[in-house]
C-alpha cells in the first residue's frame, strides 16, 4: 500500500481523480471479498451436507491414532514386503 501523496501539492483535479482511483479500487476490492464469501458459504454447505449425511462422523475416526503417533515417531516396525 503506497502512502498518499503531499496533498496540499496536489490541484483540485487531482483530488478528483485519486478519490475516483480509490474508490474504483475498492469496488473492485468489495467485489472479490464477496465472491470468496460466497465461495466459503457453498463449502461450508458442502461440509454441513456431508457431515449430516455420516451423523456428524468424519473419516479421522476410522483412523488407529495410536499406531499412526507410533509410525510418526518411528517406534513402529518397518512394514513387511
Amino acid at each position: 500500500m503506497e502512502p498518499l501523496p503531499d496533498l496540499a501539492s496536489l490541484t483540485d483535479t487531482d483530488l478528483k481523480g485519486l478519490i475516483d482511483e480509490y474508490t474504483k479500487e475498492e469496488q473492485e476490492v468489495s467485489y472479490r471479498r464477496r465472491i470468496l464469501h460466497g465461495k466459503i458459504d457453498i463449502l461450508r454447505a458442502e461440509l454441513v451436507a456431508r457431515l449430516q449425511k455420516t451423523q456428524g462422523r468424519s473419516v479421522l475416526d476410522q483412523v488407529d491414532v495410536e499406531s499412526l503417533t507410533e509410525i510418526l515417531a518411528g517406534k513402529a516396525s518397518p512394514p513387511s514386503e
